[in-house]
């Protein structure tokens, strides 16, 4: 995922923060990427496809916003409450919008 952002224009700097001075400035930033990783190799094998990428992303913010979640039970009983009351969507009129 992140040579395809080097192809699409951005860039990467590496800090070494291994025996030098420990880096202060954007340790969020650093948390959210390692965790975005992982969820990447764990969850979806490697695998993304451009145009499902916006829905990855509100799946993995759901599931950052709620990682410290003290009512796991009650996360559940939310997801299904939501899930009952919202109208179904095929998959082509999910993704009739993106592009490819």
């Amino acid at each position: 995922m992140l040579r395809r952002l080097g192809e699409m224009g951005s860039t990467h700097e590496y800090i070494a923060s291994y025996g030098s001075e420990p880096v202060q400035e954007l340790p969020g930033v650093h948390l959210v990427a390692s965790l975005l990783k992982r969820w990447i190799n764990g969850t979806l094998h490697y695998h993304i496809s451009r145009e499902h990428l916006p829905y990855y992303l509100d799946e993995y913010i759901f599931r950052f916003n709620r990682r410290h979640s003290a009512a796991c039970g009650m996360l559940f009983y939310r997801l299904l409450q939501q899930a009952v009351s919202t109208d179904p969507h095929p998959l082509a009129e999910l993704t009739k919008n993106v592009e490819r």
